[in-house]
């Protein structure tokens, strides 16, 4: 029996958003960033912002991210984003501004930038990806690797006596009288995945109505550098990287 019921957009499973290229992509089958950038393209779409849309693109994984979503982007230098966007932002306030950054670029080499922006409480949304590596060049330590995690600069795991302790920058970023949203999420499953999307949509939202900045932090896997199947990096990263990086909100006004 045919129906004409609607369906909510949360509760589409396989229907491919509008905004997103036919584009083969590059990520390594698991990867994280390929569902992050469905719920982007489905979020964008659903508020009826593609032609309001600037998202900056980052150095790392996910650098050729305007290949996938049908909307202006500009590429930034690696760990810049936030400066950019800032740029983006102030010059064109009609316009909804999101950066999307690795931690090796948002918690490394772009820490200086990413507080400052937030501590001026600019009107940008961050999607923030943490898989505890730097993905892209080989898998070494970023300062999201968690303690005795092994890498590829760290074979023997990560030492905090000599290499320091996680960095938790979504912890240090909510202390910020500028920040309106800080939450910490994942995508590794069905519900997950709906939760990120709400958290995301927010975000942009806050952006629209000038509220602060917003920072969703996508709890990660990266198969290949934690040289795991999908399956069980998933299961890693809910055994290892949800207590050092617990899921929820910590910041939402």
């Amino acid at each position: 029996m045919k129906t004409n019921q609607i369906i909510s957009p949360e509760n589409l499973v396989y229907a491919k958003p509008e905004l997103m290229n036919n584009n083969h992509m590059h990520y390594c089958p698991g990867c994280s960033h390929g569902v992050v950038h469905k719920v982007v393209a489905e979020v964008i779409q659903e508020l009826g912002l593609q032609e309001k849309t600037i998202g900056i693109a980052p150095v790392g994984c996910a650098v050729f991210a305007y290949n996938y979503i049908d909307i202006d982007w500009q590429e930034a230098a690696h760990g810049r984003a936030p400066a950019l966007a800032t740029a983006t932002k102030r010059l064109l306030p009609d316009k909804m501004v999101f950066t999307y950054q690795g931690d090796g670029d948002l918690a490394a080499i772009g820490t200086a930038e990413t507080i400052h922006a937030a501590n001026r409480g600019e009107n940008i949304a961050i999607i923030f990806i943490n898989n505890g590596i730097y993905g892209m060049t080989g898998g070494q330590m970023a300062p999201t690797t968690l303690k005795d995690m092994k890498t590829s600069t760290s074979p023997e795991g990560r030492n905090v006596q000599t290499m320091g302790n996680p960095l938790k920058i979504l912890e240090l970023l909510a202390l910020l009288d500028g920040v309106c949203l800080a939450t910490r999420v994942s995508v590794h499953t069905a519900a997950a995945v709906k939760k990120t999307r709400r958290m995301i949509k927010l975000a942009f939202e806050n952006s629209m109505a000038g509220k602060g900045t917003s920072i969703v932090e996508v709890v990660s896997t990266c198969n290949a550098g934690w040289k795991m199947t999908p399956a069980a990096a998933n299961d890693w990263m809910v055994e290892n990287m949800f207590p050092v990086y617990p899921i929820g909100d910590l910041k939402n006004i």
